[in-house]
């Protein structure tokens, strides 16, 4: 297929990598130009601005949006300039799922298909294979369909039903993996705690050989012990946290379903920048190993400040 695709960053960058390694034919814009010109170089067709991404497609016309919940809405009002009636936008970020709703809607109105894509595994997963959740009409996420089958892992994508389904199940999966991360935190803190001089990295590797909690989550934990040791002396105690979580409680309250471990988890993130500990570097250190998320490092660990002058970025391979 050919599609055009908006938002060549982490995630972006290694999904539209991959679609051209299946055959797919890309034409590629990020509002930055270094990235357009490197994922040229590896086939795709770069693209100066949206209307000249859109005049390079061919009838319906496709088009894939990687870029910040914050920055759909704009991307929106200027690609629907240039589309028509029967094209198709595919959102695949992580957007609110009621946003997801109302941009459906609103794309209906003026004859454009709309499908939400929540997107997991982080930049590694886009790369080899994600896991993708859909939301929209059935008979476009049909005629799609190779595009979700060739950018995700082997029975790794599914569709749920109508608009904002997609979106709604991967804000799901956000809340339940803050709540992993927090088990995960909690409990290697108690062990570090003891008497007993644990090596962490080796209860990392056992625990993820037939025990209950094998997980990809605690093989990320034993490659952060084993990079940067276990005290994670240059990975910051204070979390940050992009919203997602919040919106899973939110939904809970909504719908009167107690999430107290989620939403412990997510108290346990905003409280964090005040008070840094080390279940906090372990949160971080997790965050940083699937998602390549930037970490703060200061002269003193485990008193983080997010005032410009106060910090340097490192963002750990």
């Amino acid at each position: 297929m050919k599609l055009g695709y908006i938002g060549l960053g982490k995630m972006g960058y290694n999904m539209a990598e991959l679609l051209l390694e299946k055959g797919h034919q890309l034409v590629g814009y990020n509002r930055s130009a270094a990235p357009v010109q490197k994922i040229a170089q590896k086939g795709a067709k770069p693209a100066d601005s949206i209307g000249s991404l859109v005049a390079a497609l061919e009838t319906p016309r496709l088009v894939w949006i990687m870029v910040p919940h914050q920055a759909v809405d704009a991307v929106l009002k200027e690609l629907t300039l240039h589309l028509a009636k029967g094209d198709t936008i595919i959102d695949g970020g992580n957007s609110p799922y009621k946003e997801s709703i109302r941009r459906g809607r609103e794309l209906e109105g003026k004859g454009i298909d709309f499908l939400d894509a929540g997107v997991s595994g982080g930049p590694h997963g886009a790369r080899t294979g994600a896991c993708i959740m859909v939301g929209g009409k059935q008979e476009v996420f049909k005629k799609y369909e190779q595009i979700f089958r060739d950018a995700s892992v082997e029975q790794g994508y599914a569709y749920f039903g109508k608009t904002g389904s997609g979106h709604f199940v991967k804000m799901v999966h956000n809340g339940i993996e803050y709540g992993m991360m927090q088990a995960l935190a909690e409990g290697f803190a108690i062990l570090k705690a003891s008497a007993f001089n644990l090596d962490l990295a080796k209860v990392a590797d056992l625990y993820n050989h037939r025990s209950v909690i094998e997980s990809r989550l605690v093989g990320w934990l034993k490659t952060a012990f084993e990079q940067h040791g276990t005290e994670l002396a240059d990975i910051s105690g204070a979390i940050a946290q992009s919203g997602e979580g919040m919106w899973t409680v939110d939904a809970a309250k909504e719908f009167g379903i107690p999430a107290p471990i989620i939403k412990g988890a997510l108290d346990f993130r905003l409280q964090s920048e005040k008070h840094p500990s080390y279940s906090g570097k372990i949160v971080s250190a997790l965050r940083n190993q699937f998602g390549g998320h930037a970490v703060e490092i200061t002269s003193n660990p485990l008193n983080v400040s997010r005032e410009a002058g106060k910090a340097k970025q490192r963002k750990i391979a």
